[in-house]
């Protein structure tokens, strides 16, 4: 009996350390909105975002890259092809140079799984007219 409640205990035990890692792994907006201040300095988003060193990101996700209004983009960004959705922004954000050659971007990029997660998290609430939905 003895052996049988310890296999019922460790399977369980194992369960609950699962759920905990995929908990982990989970997008966290407001972890992800301290992720944005490494993207800043360059970049704006909410209602007053606007242009500066790159382009305001409100409503990246579905936008075509090098089409966001009055921001001049690089032939790399206009010429890419690219439609942004969480996982082409992932891809991107981890080496913006390897995955857009010829991009202004100057960003060494996240590698962090995690941060990346939650900045797609934080980034994806604002809509085009930079309003949270």
């Amino acid at each position: 009996m003895t052996f049988r409640v310890s296999l019922v205990s460790l399977s369980l035990a194992v369960a609950m350390s699962a759920a905990a890692g995929g908990a982990a792994l989970a997008q966290d907006v407001a972890a992800g909105e301290k992720v944005f201040n490494k993207c800043r300095a360059c970049h704006q988003i909410g209602e007053t975002a606007k242009n500066s060193v790159g382009p305001e990101l409100n409503g990246l996700f579905g936008r075509k890259s090098g089409t966001a209004a009055g921001y001049k983009f690089s032939d790399a960004n206009v010429n890419s092809g690219i439609t942004w959705s969480p996982e082409i922004f992932a891809e991107y954000i981890k080496d913006p140079k390897a995955k857009i050659p010829g991009t202004k971007m100057v960003f060494a990029g996240l590698k962090n799984e995690q941060e990346i997660k939650d900045l797609t998290a934080f980034l994806a609430q604002f809509g085009a007219d930079g309003k949270k939905k």
